[in-house]
């Protein structure tokens, strides 16, 4: 893994982190949070194994602000690239366990990792598609740690009626200031223990198909089918 180590990239960890923190705090405090599907989060919780909530790659910067609003602590899988160390800095600040890892690189011990952090009643988030996607096409990884952890997972997804977004690969979104942002949480799917490679499969087109049906009922919300 490259990683670079120079004066500036260094100062901007201290920094970035903080600032985008304090950005985040003022700007999703102007926003109306309205959260939908309760229900299956308390099934997840009553299920007494913790839980995997997995999310489209679009909404980190939502689903970041909600876990420092909800009372359960999380454990997140974060790329091991440069670049993903200032989503770790930010996480790590808000009291979230990091583990460094993808599907390319450092994923068998990744796993492992969130394996411990869930044995210690943390709730597992899963970015679905991936750090580099494609977008909206779920990646075997939560299906994965649901078979190893006989936890459920919980689909998760966020909308709102006014938003920023990057001209990146996933059009990650941002709410703008005042926005309605509507959280929803869809049917959790549980998934057979002991599942070999070949039997993934079938559980992630049931995910991918949970989370894009998910997705069009929270925008149709503020009249749309997405972002």
């Amino acid at each position: 893994m490259a990683v670079k180590k120079g004066f500036g990239y260094q100062l901007s960890l201290r920094i970035v982190p903080l600032l985008f923190e304090l950005l985040s705090r003022v700007l999703f405090g102007t926003c109306r949070v309205t959260t939908h599907g309760r229900e299956y989060q308390q099934q997840c919780d009553q299920a007494g194994k913790g839980f995997i909530a997995a999310f489209w790659h679009y909404s980190v910067f939502c689903i970041i602000e909600m876990q420092r609003r909800g009372g359960r602590k999380w454990v997140a899988m974060v790329s091991g690239s440069a670049d993903a160390e200032y989503v770790a800095r930010l996480l790590a600040r808000r009291g979230c366990a990091i583990v460094r890892g993808s599907r390319g690189k450092g994923g068998v011990k990744a796993m492992r990792g969130m394996m411990d952090w869930m044995q210690k009643d943390r709730v597992a988030a899963i970015v679905a598609d991936g750090s580099q996607g494609p977008a909206l096409v779920a990646q075997a990884g939560a299906v994965l740690l649901a078979s190893r952890t006989g936890a459920p997972i919980l689909p998760v997804v966020a909308a709102a009626d006014r938003y920023f977004f990057f001209r990146s690969w996933d059009r990650t979104m941002l709410p703008k200031p005042f926005a309605k942002l509507a959280i929803c949480h869809g049917e959790p799917l549980f998934v057979p223990s002991g599942l070999k490679a070949k039997e993934l499969e079938p559980y992630r087109l049931q995910l991918e198909e949970r989370l894009n049906g998910l997705y069009v009922q929270a925008w149709q919300r503020f009249g749309g089918e997405g972002h």
